[in-house]
């Protein structure tokens, strides 16, 4: 496990799942989020429904999910490159991935993107559980699910 995994946020984050997304996909994320530790995750809620009274520095509107568990590298990335055409600034990416090579990959991805355009991307979630959720995924009991909560900012 890395630096990274084991470095905490600063403070929770309560955490808002769009509407926009399906209702399989939103319980997925809510199973898969439960795995977290409380210190990273205070409050999850679904149906986003008033997004000018959520938006501040604590809250993550998470818009988008890439499951990318039992894909192999590079195809997390490469998805959650796609996912991320579809996120707006001050938005986030919900991914997770079982492939450990993909810690490395988006990190590296997320590092390059603040160097090189107009909207960076910010982790705030980059974390390893090592418990896997019973849903129609093929993941079995011992996998490791790496976490990542990516952010588009405005870089100006």
């Amino acid at each position: 496990m890395s630096a990274a995994s084991k470095t905490p946020v600063s403070a929770p984050y309560g955490i808002k799942v769009s509407s926009a997304l399906s209702a399989d996909e939103q319980q997925v994320i809510a199973n898969l989020l439960a795995l977290l530790p409380d210190s990273y995750i205070s409050e999850v809620k679904s149906n986003l429904n008033d997004e000018a009274s959520i938006k501040t520095d604590s809250t993550i509107i998470i818009k988008g999910f890439v499951d990318g568990r039992g894909l192999a590298c590079p195809m997390p990335l490469l998805k959650t490159k796609v996912a991320l055409r579809e996120v707006a600034v001050g938005e986030s990416l919900y991914i997770v991935a079982t492939d450990p090579n993909s810690q490395a990959d988006i990190t590296a991805f997320c590092r390059q993107s603040q160097a090189n355009s107009a909207a960076s991307l910010v982790i705030l979630v980059n974390t390893v559980t090592d418990n896997a959720v019973s849903d129609d995924k093929k993941t079995q009991a011992a996998d490791t699910i790496f976490h990542f909560i990516i952010t588009k900012t405005d870089s100006n």
